[in-house]
């Protein structure tokens, strides 16, 4: 495993400690039983993962479930294994539902009083007294933006986070809320976690609630790499890069795609590594280097994204990677 600084604190101390891949678990507890959890989790701390990322709403959505799913399940491992101290926590806030209508128009938003309600239940699902990250996880643009940067420094005064971050956001917004946030002297946004994967997406293309990494993003992320991280989520797109069943999500499913997909192979070929394994390695390489969120479903799938540390790609492999499309 290798390791690096997550941002940085408003007082100028470095970030958190974190393994360079970090382990999404939105099915967990839904779609991925407690004890395959229990395993994926156990493998990742084994091969020297401590970084772990969830939700306070994974994963509402799906049938029989409550959202916190995800929370409960780790908090119960957490418990069972006693190594709250080694683990890198972040969770999300203000996505959940919070009352009856049609979701997102229901989500509990981006207040301070809901941060703090959020991670309240955050807390108790995860049995633990703090949380090392906490994310916006979508817009809120009917709270005032001073609402929502009050909000989170308060819980990082307190002690009840660590350091914050948004998610799903747009880079203005994002820009505008650090700079409220240092002219009031208060922890403001220290990384960004957003889609982000090899292939780019077909112009004008949407994802709901979602944001993809613009190339504006990774601008503001490069001149802002002192104190601020890239973390990207489904970077390997559900498998589609390595399963033929699986089929491009359509946002990606465009003419520019069939020259990088080849480049992809081509070097996947060369270096003896998956396609998915290739594109984890890209990310990691890059300017800004970026930190996967990677899922699993299952230790085969996890092992594959984990052996993705060993690949290095040389400047011509990274060169052509950038060039295709």
């Amino acid at each position: 495993m290798r390791f690096r600084t997550l941002g940085r604190r408003h007082d100028a101390t470095p970030g958190p400690r974190v393994s360079t891949l970090c382990l999404g678990t939105m099915p967990f507890g839904t779609r991925v039983d407690e004890a395959t959890c229990f395993a994926i989790l156990d493998r990742f701390v084994e091969r020297g993962g401590t970084f772990i990322d969830t939700a306070n709403c994974y994963s509402f959505w799906e049938e029989g479930a409550h959202g916190g799913d995800s929370e409960e399940v780790i908090g119960r491992w957490l418990a069972a294994r006693g190594n709250r101290d080694e683990i890198v926590l972040a969770t999300k806030a203000g996505a959940r539902p919070a009352g009856p209508g049609v979701w997102p128009a229901n989500a509990e938003g981006l207040s301070a009083q809901a941060l703090r309600a959020g991670v309240e239940g955050s807390l108790r699902r995860l049995g633990t007294d703090r949380v090392d990250v906490l994310f916006g996880h979508i817009e809120d643009r009917a709270t005032p933006q001073t609402d929502t940067v009050e909000g989170f420094g308060a819980l990082v005064a307190d002690g009840t986070v660590g350091i914050v971050g948004a998610s799903n956001q747009a880079t203005w917004r994002i820009e505008r809320a650090r700079s409220l946030a240092r002219a009031r002297g208060l922890a403001g946004y220290t990384c960004v976690q957003q889609q982000y994967t090899y292939l780019r997406p077909r112009p004008g293309a949407t994802f709901g609630t979602g944001e993809h990494v613009t190339p504006e993003l990774l601008d503001y992320a490069r001149t802002e790499k002192a104190d601020l991280t890239l973390l990207a989520y489904t970077p390997l797109l559900s498998g589609a890069y390595t399963n033929p069943a699986k089929p491009l999500p359509a946002q990606f499913d465009h003419p520019g795609a069939t020259a990088q997909l080849a480049a992809l192979r081509e070097v996947a070929r060369e270096t003896g590594a998956t396609a998915g394994q290739v594109v984890l390695a890209w990310l990691l390489g890059g300017d800004p280097q970026i930190i996967p969120v990677i899922g699993a479903s299952g230790l085969a799938q996890l092992d594959e994204s984990l052996d993705a540390l060993d690949v290095r790609l040389t400047q011509d492999q990274c060169d052509h990677l950038d060039q295709a499309g």
